[in-house]
Order: structure tokens, then C-alpha cells, then sequence
């Protein structure tokens, strides 16, 4: 497995507005809008391929402030679920962020998400919330 980081607007970029669709507003009924794609220009979309160069997981960081990026639309595909693709991500996200000066991130996990998170060291903040119909929860991790 490696990960790479995605130029906007190219054709690895559909590929992985395709996965995000498939697991995360296909299965909530939902739809990418445009104007959702366009605001994502300043933002580094992170993929994970596998040996066979196939797009396996992706995940955008928008950068919040010059230290903190929030974590955003991560998605493994699911015939590869729970094999270590979802943490190999996450982890070379945060070397990328280190490396680029951010010190902290941020997130908004699915209920479902939140022991996933939790096992990679992240804490919840707050209370439970909606977003897009389904339980949230903030969440954030100080990166050392």
C-alpha cells in the first residue's frame, strides 16, 4: 500500500469522487453537488493505493487555520474494509501534516466511526450532533 496526494479536477480525482460516493452518499441517499466539488480546490486529497496501483481509500484535508487541517470524507472501499487501509490513511495523513507544519486535527466521525478514532488516539469534544441525517461527534488529535 502507498499514499499519494490527488490534484483537483484530474482523472484520479473522479476516481476518488466516485469511491466517496459509493461510501459515503450513495448508502444516505445522497448526491455530490457541484458547488460541494468546488469548494474542495484548496484542499489535499490523500488516496491510498494498493501494489496494483487501484485506489483503496481516500480522504480530503482542508486546512482550518496554518495549523490545524480537518479531516474530512474518509472512505475505504468496502470489499477492504477492517484490513488496516482506514489506519494506513490516517497515519500518513498525519505524517503529511507534520511534515507540512500542521500540529493538531480535527473531525466530525460518524457514531460508527468514533472507536476507530479512538483507537488511533483521537478524543472526542462535546456531545453527540447531526450531520447529514446521522449521529456525529467532534473530534480532534494533537499531533506530537
Amino acid at each position: 500500500m502507498y499514499t499519494q496526494l490527488v490534484e483537483f479536477a484530474t482523472p484520479q480525482f473522479d476516481m476518488a469522487l466516485k469511491l466517496r460516493d459509493k461510501v459515503l452518499r450513495k448508502p444516505l441517499n445522497m448526491e455530490f453537488k457541484t458547488e460541494d466539488i468546488a469548494q474542495e480546490y484548496d484542499s489535499m486529497h490523500l488516496a491510498c493505493f494498493d501494489k496494483y496501483d487501484h485506489l483503496i481509500g481516500i480522504m480530503v484535508l482542508k486546512p482550518i487555520s496554518k495549523k490545524v487541517l480537518k479531516m474530512r470524507q474518509v472512505a475505504v472501499d468496502p470489499d477492504i474494509q477492517s484490513k488496516g487501509v482506514g489506519t494506513f490513511l490516517v497515519n500518513s495523513a498525519e505524517v503529511l501534516a507534520k511534515n507540512k507544519g500542521y500540529n493538531k486535527f480535527v473531525l466530525h466521525a460518524r457514531k460508527s466511526a468514533v472507536a476507530f478514532y479512538k483507537r488511533l488516539k483521537y478524543k472526542t469534544q462535546g456531545e453527540e450532533f447531526e450531520e447529514v441525517g446521522i449521529p456525529h461527534y467532534k473530534m480532534e488529535k494533537k499531533l506530537s
